[in-house]
């Protein structure tokens, strides 16, 4: 019973998820249960109690790189509230129009644009589905396509740079943040030029059933590129600034926060009302994380001093298929975690966790030893997008299904994301048996 008391820990945790009250006490809760009952069994110490908060106050507090996770979501709050992303829709489907599947396409082009804003994944699911689901079933997309791609393309948020996800990871994992960014652009754009080879030839033999979408005459270049050129060029600032060593993610956070603003007040689209509510909405979202931050800070530590690390550690050793069935368990155990939890909760348990195992793994020959823990990051990555859609508990889903038509149920939302979870899984094992895909550039960029 001892033994096992930390394993016990997640389905009790599962247990009050599901009771919908908030993840940050729910986390901090389980972890000062257990260290109460290890006290009971004489293998927790109270004074332990005072080391969590040492913890959250000498970490989490003080870490300077999460202050950039405010500020990108402040960017992205900023491009949305402000009728920035809607125009850029527009001008992507002008842009795509005479292309097989062109409105889906410029879904998916807006998905992965916005996704170097947001960072979040209900922010983008939800700010693209109430943008894109009445233009695309006027236009006599199927429900089932129309949802599948709507949600592929809000997710793309997770991976592609600056995610807040990867800021996270960065920090847990003790990489530079700047160096998994790098490692994590071509992977997301691979995925999303996948989703878009699908929605070419799923849509080549139905041009005809799709409204063509009404542009006026009288609209020029210049004002096509004026919805489109303003947001691609601040996140290329953004960016660039950041792989041309320039600046730190936190600093080029801090660009892409101001730069936004001004681009908002230079398009007369920002007023006090806008901007207040963007700073509230910010302010909800940092303080959500934050204080999921502190709660599995908490849990994590007692999980820790019961002695769960050396179970899973012992667990995993015990492995006779080597370092790629011990891989390959990692990834169906994020895979199903993915199921029930947030990718911040599995990111702030999981990784510390797993972390001292992927240190002892030997992979010579297929990938550098200094390199194993930014490629599996991305693996990560990667695999907790494919958990967002994947039913019955994919949280993009249910994000979707709040603010969808009425006609559309949520079996439709179901069959329609089925070959984006193929195409993202083909993706994962891609990744996994190339590790160049994903570490090609930061090692060029780095020369």
């Amino acid at each position: 019973m001892i033994d096992l008391l930390p394993l016990l820990m997640f389905p009790v945790l599962a247990l009050f998820l599901f009771t919908g009250y908030p993840v940050a006490f729910v986390l901090g809760g389980v972890g000062l249960l257990f260290g109460l009952i290890g006290m009971g069994f004489d293998i927790f110490n109270f004074k332990e109690f005072f080391l969590i908060n040492s913890r959250i106050f000498g970490g989490v507090v003080e870490n300077i790189v999460l202050i950039a996770i405010p500020m990108f979501v402040f960017m992205g709050l900023i491009l949305e509230k402000s009728g920035i992303a809607k125009e850029l829709l527009r001008s992507l489907q002008i842009m795509t129009r005479k292309m097989p599947g062109g409105l889906a396409l410029s879904v998916t082009l807006l998905g992965t644009i916005m996704a170097a804003t947001t960072g979040i994944i209900g922010a983008s699911v939800v700010m693209i589905s109430l943008m894109a689901y009445p233009a695309m079933l006027s236009a006599n997309y199927e429900k089932t396509f129309t949802s599948g791609t709507i949600a592929a393309a809000g997710t793309l948020g997770i991976l592609i740079p600056p995610s807040i996800m990867l800021v996270i990871m960065g920090d847990l994992l003790s990489i530079s943040v700047t160096d998994l960014f790098m490692t994590a652009l071509i992977p997301g754009l691979m995925l999303a030029t996948f989703y878009m080879i699908y929605i070419i030839f799923h849509n080549r033999q139905k041009v005809a059933l799709h409204s063509p979408i009404q542009v006026d005459i009288e609209i020029s270049t210049f004002e096509m590129l004026n919805g489109f050129l303003p947001a691609v060029i601040l996140i290329a600032l953004v960016l660039g600034s950041i792989f041309a060593g320039l600046a730190t993610p936190t600093e080029a956070a801090g660009v892409g926060a101001f730069g936004a603003l001004l681009l908002a007040i230079a398009k007369r689209k920002m007023n006090f009302k806008t901007l207040w509510k963007t700073c509230d909405h910010t302010i909800n979202t940092s303080g959500m994380i934050f204080g999921i931050f502190v709660g599995a800070t908490a849990f994590s530590y007692v999980f820790r001093s019961l002695g769960g690390d050396d179970l899973i550690i012992h667990f995993m050793n015990s492995f006779s298929g080597g370092p790629w069935l011990i891989i390959s368990t990692l990834m169906l155990i994020v895979f199903l975690l993915g199921f029930f939890f947030d990718w911040i909760e599995i990111t702030l348990i999981i990784l510390p966790i797993f972390a001292p195992i992927l240190n002892g793994l030997d992979l010579s020959g297929h990938i550098e030893t200094a390199n194993i823990l930014p490629w599996f990051a991305i693996l990560v990555a990667i695999n907790l997008q494919t958990s967002f859609l994947t039913p019955p508990f994919g949280f993009a889903l249910f994000y979707m299904k709040g603010v969808a038509p009425s006609s559309i149920r949520m079996n439709d939302i179901y069959k329609g994301v089925i070959p984006y979870i193929i195409i993202q899984l083909t993706g994962l094992i891609l990744v996994m048996l190339f590790p160049a895909i994903a570490l090609w550039l930061p090692t060029y960029l780095n020369q």
